[in-house]
């Protein structure tokens, strides 16, 4: 019975963070009320299974950077460090930018910290691949790296804020974003006097 009780639970909790990742990708605002509802539950299941909206948006949010992780994971970093670097743009972007309207509610709910966490998998594969990228001379040495990764997620970020808004069309938005950061990145060619 208790077993039973378990995965009764286990399966509702999936509806929930399921039903939140479909209605916040479309509605940076939807209630705890309308996800319960598209799960099938009560708000007293949902309450049980997440105190506060934060909470539900903290899960939804996690299960998807687990996702990414995943897709992201499968892109070829090595070779020439600069392709390697564009393959990693495109493929992030090809999921920062069709949920731009999650990550609005994941930063208004989690906070900008909360957000930069949850990427941590994340950066540290990029961290590696601009260290390469430095020893090798492909990418500039001026700045730290740390600095690197933290534009590269705020350049991916804001072009999803910016697609939002409205002030970034979305048939040229990737184009944009991988030539922002490959000049970022990009080692300054010698003045060569």
């Amino acid at each position: 019975m208790e077993r039973a009780r378990r995965a009764d639970a286990e399966r509702n909790r999936e509806a929930i963070v399921e039903a939140g990742i479909r209605l916040l990708a479309g509605d940076s605002r939807a209630s705890m009320a309308e996800i319960a509802a598209a799960a099938g539950v009560s708000r007293v299941t949902m309450y049980g299974h997440f105190a506060s909206r934060k909470d539900l948006v903290g899960a939804v949010f996690s299960r998807v950077m687990d996702e990414s992780r995943t897709t992201l994971e499968g892109v070829d970093l090595s070779g020439d460090e600069m392709a390697a670097l564009e393959r990693l743009v495109l493929a992030s972007w090809r999921i920062v930018g069709p949920g731009r309207v999650l990550l609005a509610a994941a930063r208004e709910e989690l906070g900008a910290d909360g957000v930069r966490d949850r990427h941590e998998d994340a950066a540290r594969r990029l961290e590696t691949l601009v260290r390469r990228g430095r020893a090798s001379g492909a990418f500039r040495t001026d700045v730290p790296t740390a600095w690197l990764v933290t534009c590269y997620q705020a350049t991916l970020h804001t072009a999803a804020d910016e697609l939002l808004a409205g002030r970034l069309a979305e048939r040229s938005a990737d184009r944009i974003v991988l030539a922002t950061i490959r000049s970022l990145f990009a080692a300054p060619a010698s003045s060569g006097s």
